[in-house]
């Protein structure tokens, strides 16, 4: 197979899903969010809103928020060191698809720059539960929006494992 800079950092990027206490650079968390804003979207729309929560304090408060709606025992979203909250407006034509692209830019930038991260997708269906909802205002998530994904960040604890590929491709030629 043909490779290159950007291809391997493709294949190589994992999901992590134990993080260290270690604080991300802003100018890391910067680039990493332009790389989300400059993600392919339905004509052109644009229309996300990027929330940067660079707090673990923050972030557990949310994280409880969604345990106690999904009616889990334990949930902390891997306990990562920052997120970037994808949001839409609610309804909004293509949004969940345009959220996949900028989440998946921003993935592959934290990976180019060392940091680990993982999609956090349980927001997904629970936005408006009022203790959910009010975490997410206060942390200046639009009222009207929804959250398709989560960027959860982090300097990885233990490296992301590769699973084995199973999706089928299909070559037509003539």
């Amino acid at each position: 197979m043909k490779t290159n800079p950007v291809i391997e950092g493709i294949l190589g990027r994992r999901s992590v899903r134990a993080f260290q206490e270690r604080a991300i650079p802003r100018e890391d968390l910067e680039a990493i969010v332009a790389c989300g804003q400059w993600a392919p979207s339905a004509r052109n729309r644009q229309e996300w809103t990027f929330v940067v929560v660079d707090s673990r304090a923050r972030i557990a408060r949310l994280a409880e928020a969604m345990r106690r709606a999904l009616g889990r025992d334990a949930y902390d979203m891997y306990a990562p060191q920052s997120i970037v909250i994808v949001a839409h407006a609610k309804g909004a034509e293509f949004g969940r698809e345009d959220d996949g692209c900028a989440l998946e830019n921003m993935f592959l930038a934290a990976h180019s720059l060392g940091i680990g991260s993982v999609w956090i997708n349980q927001l997904q269906g629970i936005c408006d539960e009022p203790a959910v909802r009010d975490e997410l205002d206060a942390l200046g998530v639009p009222a009207d929006a929804e959250v398709h994904g989560v960027c959860a960040l982090g300097y990885a604890a233990a490296p992301g494992a590769a699973h084995e590929r199973k999706s089928a491709v299909v070559w037509v030629e003539e």
